[in-house]
């Protein structure tokens, strides 16, 4: 009798095209293509893969939704090599947990671990430029809010300050991720209305410690500038946490 085994389900097998589709994408990594490169031509790749002409069409065409090849037609037209933005890349990985139910204390768990970090090594390193806009920033949110509809703008955009330190990040996949954080915050905050009731508290420790963030950044104090992010991270947590409670308190009144 053969041994028993724990091993789970086998993956489902991949289509031909989904196999092709990442085959194409193994060899631009080999051959070393760069955003803009052109890619082989149609009859070429069939020769290449050893594959019928639907087949390579669909492959194609699965690379090019993943936002990796961008086809033009016309005169100097075909498949070219492209680089994913940003903001593709968020919606993209965004889908994914669009039905994982992320509450607030599963996004601030990792803002605390990385945002402090990012913080200090951003610390007299970032321009005037960089620092003034920062600044211009929290000249959004200097007041308390006077309506409920000021009131998510101003969540909204203490949120994209945190989005612009993310942009200096020398780490390209630390700034990516606390990003990408910043904009699930900002997308549950709207949808969930958690910036209803009004929380003066939340705005006045929020715009508090930013400020006295943007200071430690321009003198250089990376140690100053990792614990008012830490701090400000905490206060945050508990604080949005409270709106989260209250928001889920009143939907199960209503």
């Amino acid at each position: 009798m053969p041994p028993a085994t724990t091993r789970s389900k086998a993956e489902p097998k991949l289509s031909r095209p989904v196999q092709v589709a990442e085959a194409i994408k193994d060899w631009v990594v080999e051959h070393g293509l760069q955003a803009g490169d052109r890619l082989p031509g149609e009859a070429e790749l069939i020769k290449q893969f050893g594959m019928s002409k639907g087949t390579i069409r669909e492959a194609m065409r699965i690379v090019e939704a993943q936002g990796l090849i961008k086809t033009r037609t016309g005169p100097g037209g075909g498949s070219f090599v492209h680089e994913v933005s940003r903001q593709r890349a968020k919606a993209l990985l965004g889908n994914y947990f669009y039905f994982k139910d992320l509450t607030i204390g599963d996004i601030y768990q990792l803002r605390l671990t990385l945002e402090p970090e990012l913080a200090a090594t951003l610390a007299g390193n970032l321009s005037e430029d960089v620092l003034a806009l920062l600044e211009e920033n929290i000249a959004a949110y200097l007041d308390p809010a006077t309506t409920l509809s000021e009131e998510r703008e101003q969540h909204v955009a203490s949120l994209r300050f945190h989005a612009i330190l993310a942009e200096q990040a020398k780490n390209p996949l630390l700034g990516f991720i606390i990003d990408f954080m910043v904009s699930l915050l900002s997308d549950l905050t709207v949808y969930r209305r958690l910036y209803s009731p009004p929380n003066v508290e939340l705005w006045k420790q929020g715009r508090d410690h930013q400020q006295q963030l943007v200071v430690a950044l321009r003198n250089g104090d990376a140690e100053q500038a990792r614990t008012i992010m830490s701090d400000h991270m905490e206060t945050a947590w508990t604080l949005m946490r409270q709106q989260e409670v209250e928001m889920q308190s009143r939907f199960i009144s209503e």
